[in-house]
């Protein structure tokens, strides 16, 4: 799935995040979306990608799963080898448009039974937006930020976040802040929202 960037955008650009309450740029992906080639759309900045992306909170203990992705050449994706991340998300098929009304929402929930095995009870905990022109990877992305809740065990299905564990916001800050660990840009952009998110439940 792919959105034209001047159509998702118009005159609402932004960089970094946006919250869900002030531009609906979900109802402008559903009414303008393409299929277009992966190979294609990974390579046109004309076009737009965009990727439920999840975070995983126990609302229990207040924490969210992590994961380091893979270091070792035999990662295929080498934009984002070795970085922290605190958001589980993955391209928008055609079978996810069978599946439910809404296609962003059936992917999230086919994203996280397959990485994580887990049922998205509430994919319209939608916080808002994400954009990152700056790098190679988010300049073909749009990234929808999403809280999913659950008090299971996560057990990791794919290869790629097999070391992820539950952290505290508090270890989450420490990962951004060392010099020793590169975060990926939209598990930084989301930091802050989720930061405030967890301020709300807590009240």
């Amino acid at each position: 799935m792919a959105v034209k960037r001047e159509i998702l955008f118009g005159n609402d650009y932004f960089e970094g995040f946006r919250p869900a309450n002030v531009v609906d740029y979900k109802s402008r992906i559903l009414e303008n979306f393409e299929w277009v080639k992966r190979s294609y759309a990974e390579k046109n900045p004309q076009y737009k990608q965009p990727i439920g992306y999840s975070i995983i909170v126990n609302p229990t203990s207040k924490q969210i799963f992590a994961y380091q992705r893979p270091m070792d050449e035999g990662y295929d994706e080498k934009r984002l080898r070795g970085r922290w991340s605190w958001g589980i998300g993955g391209h928008i098929e055609k079978l996810d448009i069978k599946s439910c009304e809404n296609p962003i929402h059936a992917s999230v929930v086919r994203e996280l039974k397959e990485e994580i095995g887990i049922e998205a009870r509430n994919p319209d905990l939608n916080l808002g937006y994400i954009n990152n022109d700056t790098d190679e990877v988010g300049r073909v992305h749009f990234g929808l930020l999403y809280i999913v809740e659950t008090t299971k065990v996560i057990e990791p299905k794919n290869p790629e976040i097999k070391n992820g564990e539950l952290k505290t916001i508090e270890e989450l800050e420490e990962i951004c802040r060392s010099s020793e660990s590169t975060v990926e840009e939209w598990s930084k952009i989301s930091f802050d929202p989720l930061k405030l998110y967890l301020k709300r439940v807590d009240k």
